[in-house]
């Protein structure tokens, strides 16, 4: 990016998109949240989101979103199918410039820098914000040039400042110890939950400061799953997270600010667009939200 980039220290916490208050809901999903977290209204904005739409050519897919994601927090993203979840987390490393037809409106800055600007550098971007996908891709490459890969791009040569990355990159992905005697083994014998976590190792290897998590755990069993959601809690010290999961019980477990995404039936056409319903912190969207549509999907009587 050529453009200055320089952190953000106000802006609006998250809230809730309307003002209906239903009864509040059992706090069962949210029952493990930490109380002792810093006030979040004081950490620096990273994504300001206001009044953005996407369309794909004259299809607007998302509309009216609103929302900012906070520095060192973990922000997810839930709703139904098709509600535009990847849509939007899509747009904060400007994955979808790759869809011909798809662009956004509104306002999206990145620390108070519109991501879109005409001077921004997509690849500088997508070298800040990196992305894990929900089904592992691995390069049928050794473990070790899978993580070597993006520092090797941007111009790290020196033997010994690659092993120091891969080591750092992989202890981060919390996989150092499972592999560091097979460094020079194909990546594609690893398991599938240590494949994932060999994509995280390859994300960070590039040091950027945000990880866009696109269903990470979609494909794994509990155990795996659990090692995923335990790594997000450790290096969102290091990382700003935005993950987007269909599992309620995963966004209550770790996330510090959730949006709950719906859609909105054309009766015409049957085309759907997705909508952003609420965003909040974590606690109140699964105890006590402010929408009913919210409340009947966290308690499964639609969606």
């Amino acid at each position: 990016m050529t453009e200055p980039v320089a952190p953000a220290t106000t802006a609006a916490s998250p809230r809730s998109t309307t003002a209906t208050a239903p009864a509040p809901v059992p706090r069962t999903a949210a029952a493990g949240l930490s109380t002792g977290a810093p006030d979040p209204s004081q950490l620096p904005v990273v994504f300001e989101v206001r009044d953005l739409s996407v369309y794909y050519g004259s299809f607007r897919a998302v509309r009216d979103v609103d929302l900012d994601v906070r520095q060192h927090e973990i922000t997810a993203f839930i709703g139904p199918s098709g509600c535009g979840k990847t849509t939007m987390l899509r747009c904060f490393n400007r994955m979808n410039d790759l869809i011909p037809g798809a662009h956004p409106e509104g306002t999206l800055n990145y620390h108070g820098v519109a991501l879109y600007g005409p001077k921004v550098d997509p690849v500088e971007v997508r070298r800040r914000i990196g992305m894990v996908f929900q089904k592992p891709n691995p390069f049928p490459k050794s473990i070790y040039d899978n993580v070597a890969y993006g520092p090797r791009l941007l111009g790290t040569k020196k033997r010994a400042d690659v092993d120091a990355v891969i080591e750092e990159s992989l202890t981060k992905a919390a996989l150092w110890d499972e592999v560091k005697d097979r460094l020079k083994e194909s990546a594609m014998g690893l398991s599938g939950g240590q494949q994932q976590r060999l994509c995280i190792a390859r994300a960070v290897a590039t040091k950027p400061e945000v990880l866009l998590m696109d269903e990470p755990c979609s494909a794994l069993d509990p155990i795996a799953t659990a090692r995923i959601e335990d790594l997000m809690q450790e290096i969102k010290t290091e990382f700003t997270i935005v993950i987007v999961t269909h599992n309620m019980q995963q966004a209550a477990r770790v996330s510090d600010a959730t949006a709950f995404y719906s859609t909105d039936v054309n009766p015409e056409s049957d085309r759907r667009t997705g909508v952003l319903v609420e965003f909040d912190r974590t606690e109140t969207i699964f105890s006590n939200p402010s929408d009913e549509r919210t409340e009947n999907y966290i308690t499964g009587r639609f969606g």
